[in-house]
C-alpha cells in the first residue's frame, strides 16, 4: 500500500507495535481531550487565498537561531525511539539530516547525545529536564556543548508527570533490553514494577519539582547556547520567559500528556505571538500532521513548526525511511498550500491569509430592560 499522507503511519504503527508501546506513544492525558483537540482546532482555521500572483517559484528555506533550514519543519523531542526501531534516534538523526532540518534530541532517548552526533553533520538540539541533581544537569549539559548540539530546549511544564491511564493500565514499564543512555548512571532497576507504571515512579522522584525562573538564568550562567523553553502557553508566561532572557518559546502542551484540557497548541499559539512581540521568536509544538497545518501555524506567528508522533509512528512503520518520507510529504503539502495561498516565501504568509472561529465577533448578551 503506497503511504499517501502522515497520517496512515499511525494505523501501520499500531499493528506493528507491541499494545504497550504503542499506547505509551500515542495517549493523553486522562480523558484525552487535549489530544483530540491539538487536531480538532487545526480544523476551525480556514484559508483566505490571493489569486493571480506568480507562484513559479517557492522558497521554503527559513533561519532558525541564526541556522539556516530547507524548511519551517523541525523534529520535536520524543523519548524511547528505539522501541519504535532498533535505530531508533541515530535513524531519525540521520532522516532530518537529510532534510535539511533541526532535530531535537530528548534527554530521554535510546541512544546517547555522542551516539547521535556520530550519525554524520546535522543541526541537533538537546531537550533538558532538570532533575534534583543539578551536577548531573550540568554534566548533560556540557556534554551537549561537546557533541556539538546547537541549542538547548528546556521543558517546562512537567513539574510531575501527567496522568496517561493507558500506561496505568498496561503497567508501562522500561523494556529489559533498552537503556536511557544519557544517564546510564542512574540505576533503573530501582524502579518499583508492582507499581501501575515502574517509569512513573522513577521520572516522579528524579525530576526538580522546584524548577522556577531562577533556574532559567541558573542555566544560562554554565552554557553559552542558546535556551528555548518548551510548554509555554500564556503571555504571562511569555514574558517573563522574555525577561529571563531566552532565546525562543515553543507553543507546547507536551503532545496532550500533561494537563489535560489546557488549549490546544494551535489555539494558544497566537495568544503567545502577540505578547512576544517580536522580540523572540515563537515556534509551535503539537498536533501538526499536514502541510495545511504547517501553513496556519505560520499565519498565526509561528517561526516553524515541530512534530513528534508521526516521526516515531513512521520510524515504526519504516525506519529511516518512513522519517524522511513523513519530512518529506509535509515539506510537498506545504509548498503547494503556500503556492494555491499566493505565497512565494514564507514571508508573504500573514494573518491575512486565514480567518478562525475565534476571529468572528461573540454574540453580545440582550440588554437588561
Amino acid at each position: 500500500m503506497e503511504i499517501t499522507n502522515v497520517t496512515e503511519y499511525d494505523a501501520i504503527a499500531k499493528q506493528k507495535l507491541p499494545k504497550m508501546v504503542y499506547d505509551f506513544y500515542a495517549s493523553g492525558a486522562e480523558d484525552q481531550w487535549t489530544l483530540q483537540e491539538n487536531r480538532n482546532a487545526f480544523a476551525r482555521i480556514l484559508f483566505r487565498p490571493r489569486v493571480l500572483i506568480d507562484v513559479t517559484k517557492i522558497d521554503m528555506t527559513t533561519t532558525v537561531l541564526g541556522f539556516k533550514i530547507s524548511m519551517p519543519i523541525m523534529i520535536a523531542p520524543t523519548s524511547l525511539q528505539k522501541m519504535a526501531h532498533p535505530e531508533g534516534e541515530c535513524a531519525t538523526a540521520r532522516a532530518a539530516s537529510s532534510a535539511g532540518t533541526i532535530m531535537t534530541l530528548s534527554s530521554w532517548a535510546t541512544f546517547s547525545m555522542e551516539e547521535v552526533a556520530s550519525t554524520g553533520p546535522g543541526i541537533r538540539f538537546f531537550q533538558l529536564y532538570v532533575y534534583n541533581d543539578r551536577n548531573f544537569v550540568a554534566q548533560l549539559v556540557r556534554r551537549a556543548e561537546k557533541a556539538g548540539f546547537k541549542a538547548i530546549v528546556l521543558t517546562v511544564d512537567r513539574a510531575r508527570l501527567g496522568r496517561k491511564e493507558a500506561d496505568i493500565k498496561n503497567r508501562f514499564t522500561l523494556p529489559p533490553f533498552l537503556s536511557l543512555k544519557n544517564f546510564e548512571d542512574f540505576d533503573l532497576r530501582k524502579m518499583d514494577k508492582a507499581d501501575s507504571s515502574g517509569l512513573t515512579k522513577y521520572i516522579s522522584g528524579q525530576t526538580d519539582r522546584s524548577l522556577s525562573w531562577k533556574d532559567v538564568k541558573w542555566l544560562q550562567s554554565i552554557t553559552k547556547l542558546p535556551i528555548l523553553l518548551k510548554g509555554v502557553i500564556t503571555a504571562e508566561d511569555t514574558r517573563l520567559a522574555i525577561q529571563a532572557g531566552v532565546a525562543g518559546v515553543i507553543v507546547s502542551n507536551h503532545g496532550a500528556r500533561q494537563l489535560d484540557y489546557v488549549p490546544a497548541s494551535i489555539v494558544a499559539l497566537e495568544e503567545v505571538v502577540k505578547a512576544a512581540q517580536g522580540l523572540v521568536p515563537v515556534f509551535l509544538d503539537g498536533g501538526v500532521r499536514r502541510g495545511t497545518d504547517v501553513f496556519k501555524a505560520l499565519a498565526l506567528g509561528a517561526s516553524g513548526i515541530f512534530i513528534g508522533r508521526p516521526v516515531v509512528f513512521s520510524l515504526a512503520a519504516e525506519g529511516e525511511a518512513g522519517v524522511r518520507k513523513v519530512l518529506q510529504m509535509l515539506r510537498e503539502e506545504f509548498e503547494l498550500t503556500m503556492a494555491l495561498s499566493g505565497c512565494r516565501s514564507i514571508s508573504e504568509i500573514t494573518r491575512n491569509h486565514i480567518s478562525t472561529d475565534w476571529d468572528a465577533p461573540r454574540a453580545q448578551s440582550a440588554p437588561r430592560l
